[in-house]
């Protein structure tokens, strides 16, 4: 069985931080390891990678900055703290790449990806499916930067712009899952089950008409009279789910079939709801709620499908959510975390949050995306 190990410790400084830490990670010489800390430590992070080689005596670094990192049960925010995972995967099972070491054209290592992305780096969304399509599986799992200061990853050395991350093979059991922290509004009468509109008018990110009719006249339908009465306050934790072509309702892998947008403005007199994204003619939409029971709920859902897919305990995991989730959508700074720990038990986890998280071959928004290593 494969053995990952882990770390994580906050502290006054950088150095407070690596000691708490280096104890529990041992000196395994070689392998890959996983490196998030927080961007109170940014100004240090080419310090930190040297110091992680020197004594751990592992080369081959992946990892990004986050406001806040996470770890097994544990999330921290607003202060220096570092979470690491060091693995015992060998030469040939993976591939650490960069705009500086890009992947090999036909690597034997290209079956899955863990992907970091730099936030201000033009057109993300396509170089997100121009590197799936690289991926045999065409999945990939990670996260854009998120930092109050610079942005920067690290592929074996810190960089700062583009994707990075690492190429796994075929021989790294890998099994992932992403919670949308959200619930699509279901039928009242009928069969019940989630409510799809046609879009049949639209302009740009503006909902015109679904279905032929109005679409705040679809909206306060679906939502109901109490929720129709005050449209602010609906617009705080009803959005809207823009279908992902060719997913397929089952398809859960590619985080259900909908990709998750804000309302960002309602016209009342004209009837018209703008979205936090293109909408195109034709396509389908469902209305959605998020709320601290419907992220808990769809949490459970992620969590109970990947313990089925696998026979045994995993070896380590890697969690990416979204700056928006944490406390703001479960209540409580470690909630989230705690679900989390409470599934899966006393594995080795380490993570951050997002500025966007990466599954498949999409970008998403307030999501939780998590990936098991396992034999």
């Amino acid at each position: 069985m494969s053995r990952f190990r882990y770390a994580h410790a906050s502290g006054a400084t950088w150095q407070d931080c690596l000691e708490s830490c280096l104890p529990r990670l041992g000196r395994p010489e070689s392998g890959l390891g996983f490196l998030y800390f927080t961007d109170a430590l940014v100004p240090h992070a080419e310090k930190i990678v040297a110091e992680l080689r020197e004594r751990t005596g592992i080369v081959d670094w992946v990892g990004t900055v986050g406001v806040g990192i996470l770890a097994t049960g544990t999330e921290y925010l607003d202060e220096p703290a570092l979470a690491l995972m060091v693995t015992d995967l060998r030469e040939g099972q993976y591939h650490v790449f960069s705009g500086r070491s890009r992947a090999p054209s036909a690597p034997g290592a290209a079956h899955f990806a863990v992907v970091h992305a730099d936030p201000h780096t033009p057109d993300v969304p396509a170089l997100i499916a121009d590197m799936s399509s690289k991926v045999e599986s065409g999945y990939l799992v990670g996260g854009l930067s998120s930092s109050r200061s610079r942005t920067v990853q690290v592929a074996k050395d810190v960089i700062s712009g583009g994707l990075s991350g690492v190429l796994l093979s075929t021989e790294v059991g890998v099994s992932t899952r992403l919670t949308q922290g959200c619930s699509p509004l279901e039928a009242k009468t009928g069969a019940g089950g989630p409510v799809r509109h046609r879009v049949t008018e639209c302009v740009s990110n503006v909902l015109v008409t679904l279905d032929g009719r109005p679409a705040l006249d679809v909206f306060r339908e679906d939502i109901g009279d109490l929720l129709a009465r005050d449209l602010e306050r609906a617009a705080q934790f009803i959005h809207v789910g823009l279908s992902v072509p060719g997913s397929g309702q089952a398809d859960r892998r590619a985080g259900g079939d909908y990709l998750v947008r804000n309302l960002v403005a309602i016209d009342p007199h004209k009837k018209l709801i703008a979205v936090g994204d293109y909408v195109e003619r034709n396509s389908e939409i469902l209305f959605c709620k998020r709320d601290r029971t419907s992220a808990r709920e769809d949490l459970s859902r992620m969590l109970e499908e990947l313990r089925a897919e696998i026979s045994a305990p995993p070896s380590g995991a890697l969690y990416f959510s979204c700056v928006g989730r944490g406390e703001h959508m479960f209540g409580r700074r470690g909630a989230e975390l705690e679900q989390v720990q409470e599934a899966l038990g006393e594995v080795p986890l380490v993570g951050f949050f997002c500025s966007g998280e990466i599954s498949h071959d999409r970008l998403y928004g307030y999501t939780g995306v998590l990936t098991l290593f396992h034999d």
